[in-house]
């Protein structure tokens, strides 16, 4: 066997409960004697996390702790620890432990077995709200018809040979979505079904901004359809006024006065709250254009923490 398994985890806000979830996971895989690295990204923490990354450091072999100069986000942590990682393959998990290291043995297993990639997929979504779940349900209900990728079920819990990480770092967008890309570049996949376990502490960093602004950014990420909706407009508008023209017409030769006040108060309002929702998405669209035509990093590393070599397992 003898190959690394890299395992990647983004803290935020983790403090309370890191150092406990590494150790969990070192001491699980330590046990069938799967040789591994850890590479743990502070994204921005305003917590003791970055404290505690250092003690884990210390005490633990075979740990490179990475510090953020800000928060990022979430994919911009990923993006830094995918890229800091030397394994033949990579784990990529929660730090809360929501999904469950004792799936990474058979992730392994399956991996040295031929696949390339063992997507961790939710039996269930755990103790999620029911509007949590349908707007999840929907987001990748819609994803699936824009962009042909199916995610329903997935997450960010997965395991990829180093070819499918190589293959992932080469595409260079500095708004990333994980979860689409890894599933873009292909390769041999399976998917291993878990059960999300309970959070360990804390609660979700997600807000509904943060997931809004995950939901556009991976919808213009992997489809141009929404740019199709302002052509789409533009014809049902354009024979809906060529109706009314004929109409307007007939009735004035008919010697039929047409009173269309109204009618013209309300094309107006539909007509200019159509060409706002165009030029929004026209908008969205040119912000992404904007936002990698600068070229600025993913992210940006101010401290890194290394174990000492001769560390050895506690």
């Amino acid at each position: 066997m003898g190959r690394l398994i890299s395992i990647v985890m983004p803290v935020y806000h983790e403090g309370p409960h890191i150092e406990a979830s590494v150790r969990t996971v070192h001491a699980l895989l330590g046990e069938h004697g799967i040789e591994h690295e850890f590479v743990l990204v502070d994204d921005g923490s305003r917590d003791n996390s970055w404290e505690a990354l250092q003690r884990l450091s210390q005490d633990l072999p075979a740990i490179r702790a990475l510090r953020l100069s800000r928060n990022f986000g979430k994919e911009a942590a990923l993006c830094a620890g995918l890229e800091a990682t030397r394994g033949d393959a990579v784990v990529v998990m929660d730090a809360d432990l929501q999904h469950p290291p004792t799936c990474i043995p058979e992730m392994v297993r399956l991996w040295r077995e031929g696949w390339d990639v063992v997507e961790g997929v939710k039996a269930s979504r755990g103790r999620e709200s029911g509007t949590y779940k349908l707007g999840a349900h929907a987001f990748y209900k819609l994803f699936h018809k824009l962009s042909g990728f199916d995610l329903r079920g997935a997450s960010d819990f997965k395991l990829m040979d180093r070819r499918a990480v190589d293959a992932w770092q080469e595409l260079t967008e500095r708004d990333t979505f994980f979860r689409g890309m890894s599933a873009w570049v292909g390769f041999k996949r399976f998917r291993l079904p878990f059960e999300v376990a309970p959070r360990t502490e804390g609660v979700t960093k997600w807000s509904p901004w943060k997931l809004g602004k995950l939901f556009i950014s991976a919808i213009t990420a992997f489809s141009a359809l929404p740019l199709q909706i302002v052509t789409l407009l533009g014809g049902v508008f354009f024979v809906v006024s060529l109706g009314i023209a004929i109409q307007t017409l007939y009735m004035k030769f008919s010697g039929h006065a047409f009173s269309g006040f109204t009618t013209v108060i309300l094309l107006q309002l539909i007509i200019g709250s159509a060409l706002m929702f165009s030029l929004g998405i026209i908008g969205t669209y040119l912000a992404r254009i904007y936002d990698e035509v600068k070229g600025r990093p993913r992210y940006i590393v101010s401290e890194e923490a290394l174990s000492n070599p001769d560390t050895k397992n506690p």
